[in-house]
């Protein structure tokens, strides 16, 4: 597989857009499998530069039953980079958007909310990482 050089970049007013188009292609592609779609990562945290890559979060009440989800994300466009125990990966062939895929209940899944849902509340947290987001770079 090639590898690409990322880099972190500024703020894009265009990311929650992108996110909003996704998540109305996995919602029509999922219809109620999907039980929770949101946008997670850095791009989802106004003010935070990132790696140009909109991450979204999938839940779906069984992981072990791709047959609901997994070929209907086939089919919408994205691509397959992961499957591993409690977790699948799609993509979009350009890879700039990740969609992981976790059952519903899954810590993993809370704990990619409460780490979005914090530096979305809480300023100083978000300027320290931003901070150090510039001295990495």
């Amino acid at each position: 597989m090639e590898k690409r050089a990322l880099s972190l970049s500024e703020p894009d007013p265009a990311w929650p857009a992108s996110y909003a188009g996704h998540e109305a292609r996995i919602r029509t592609a999922l219809g109620p499998v999907a039980v929770q779609v949101e946008h997670i990562g850095s791009t989802s945290v106004p003010g935070l530069a990132a790696k140009p890559i909109i991450d979204v979060l999938v839940t779906v009440a069984d992981i072990t039953a791709e047959e609901d989800y997994l070929d209907p994300l086939l089919d919408a466009g994205y691509v397959l980079r992961v499957r591993e125990p409690g977790h699948r990966l799609v993509r979009t062939p350009a890879r700039d958007v990740h969609v992981h895929v976790l059952a519903e209940g899954d810590p993993a899944a809370g704990d990619y909310l409460l780490l979005r849902d914090h530096l979305r509340a809480d300023r100083a947290d978000r300027e320290a990482l931003r901070a150090d987001q510039a001295r990495a770079c």
